[in-house]
């Protein structure tokens, strides 16, 4: 078994840290912001260093590749992203990034043999923070291979529109002419030059750090729903109508909600649901809301459980409070199964470094979880402190970082041997 070097990792994290630095222990680096393309620059700097020869393709995707004795067979792939959310923290998606030019720099500081072409590859604008939608660019190389409600939703053209949230002037194709960074479209990932996807990450969550375990070992992504809930009432001013004549879309959203809650926590144990948008119409203090909307977001593995999220939606009351509720489906997805022979690559490396693990799915979505209905695809997962990510507290410590990465290196090889 080979292990990775933690001085290395540790100097790439503090390294990569300083790249949209936000001043408060996080970072703020918008895909193919100033920022992103310093991230960039670096892994292409180390990578060269080392030999890797590199590519783009036509989404700004990065490709480090070390060749193997057998170049012709097709390529093993280590992909994650660089951008992040706004005041992010410093291991979503840059730590599968920095994973993955860690098992280059071993292969090549070891002298490691290996048949196949081994990639490391940077996601283009995975948060979608800027440039929406999330999971943009491996939304547009994979669309040939996704379900069709979506496919729909990642259109090249449409992509390249995408408006700046910042600046409705600037679009993502615009962005990425300037980035220096767009190649061509024949670089890009594809089930014939490349065989399979492996992606280190943080769990983003407390179950590993709660279970005293150093890895997860990714078995699927959940499943998925998200709705619009609707209420409808009417304005009437703040001041002068009697409460038992108020028709308060708020306050009958506020009731519909709480009877989500209720009848959702009645579901198997696993669900998880949360409303994090609501838009309130007009939003003004002296005027009582006529309209609500809020988002519910559920997931859960098993389509049965989402199902039944589904019916206790559609059998909520039809008024509430004197004010109408409806609802929307804003989009779904399905369970995503990793590769069995790629998850059991990586049930057997971390066993045999000796890293104390357990099974795991991701309640986030990912690159990885796109590419898997292309190719091959699984994960690694590494504990996330107190379970928080998406924020500056965000941590993971070195030695939990160099010990993903070596499961990725020994998975990644075993994968190797075998094809």
């Amino acid at each position: 078994m080979y292990t990775c070097d933690l001085g290395r990792m540790a100097d790439k994290i503090t390294t990569m840290s300083k790249y949209g630095d936000a001043g408060h222990g996080g970072i703020t680096r918008y895909s193919l912001s100033p920022e992103a393309l310093q991230a960039r620059g670096e892994f292409v700097k180390r990578m060269k260093a080392i030999g890797a020869e590199i590519k783009t393709d036509d989404m700004a995707n990065i490709y480090a590749t070390l060749k193997g004795s057998e170049p012709d067979l097709p390529n093993i792939v280590m992909a994650s992203h660089c951008d992040s959310v706004k005041n992010g923290g410093n291991y979503d998606g840059i730590l599968g990034v920095m994973g993955a030019m860690e098992v280059l720099e071993s292969i090549a500081d070891q002298k490691i043999p290996h048949k196949h072409n081994i990639t490391a590859m940077i996601w283009t604008n995975e948060e979608g923070s800027l440039y929406p939608p999330a999971m943009m660019s491996s939304g547009v190389i994979c669309n040939d291979y996704l379900p069709d409600d979506i496919k729909k939703n990642f259109i090249h053209e449409n992509m390249l529109a995408s408006k700046s949230v910042l600046d409705p002037e600037k679009t993502f194709g615009e962005a990425l002419e300037a980035s220096g960074y767009k190649g061509a479209k024949e670089n890009r990932l594809n089930n014939k030059d490349y065989m399979a996807m492996f992606e280190l990450h943080i769990e983003q969550g407390p179950i590993l750090e709660a279970a005293k375990k150093d890895i997860g070992v990714v078995t699927c992504v959940l499943g998925m729903i998200n709705y619009k809930i609707k209420v409808y009432g009417q304005s009437d001013h703040a001041g002068t109508t009697p409460m038992p004549y108020r028709q308060d879309a708020l306050y009958g959203a506020a009731k519909v909600l709480q009877y989500l809650h209720d009848e959702l926590d009645k579901l198997d144990s696993e669900l998880v649901y949360t409303t994090g948008e609501i838009y309130c119409h007009p939003n003004v203090h002296t005027v009582i809301p006529d309209y609500v909307e809020f988002s519910i977001d559920a997931r859960h593995e098993k389509p049965e459980v989402i199902e039944q999220v589904v019916n206790v939606i559609k059998n909520m009351p039809k008024e509430v409070v004197k004010c109408k509720v409806d609802y929307e489906v804003a989009w779904t997805r399905d369970t995503v199964y990793y590769d069995k022979e790629l998850v059991d690559y990586v049930q057997e490396a971390v066993d045999e470094l000796g890293y104390s693990n357990q099974k795991i799915n991701s309640g986030a979505g990912h690159d990885a979880q796109f590419a898997a209905y292309m190719m091959p695809t699984t994960m690694v997962f590494v504990p996330s402190k107190d379970g928080h990510s998406h924020c500056e507290p965000e941590y993971t410590s070195p030695e939990q970082c160099t010990q993903g990465a070596s499961v990725l290196l020994n998975a990644v090889l075993k994968c190797d041997a075998d094809k």
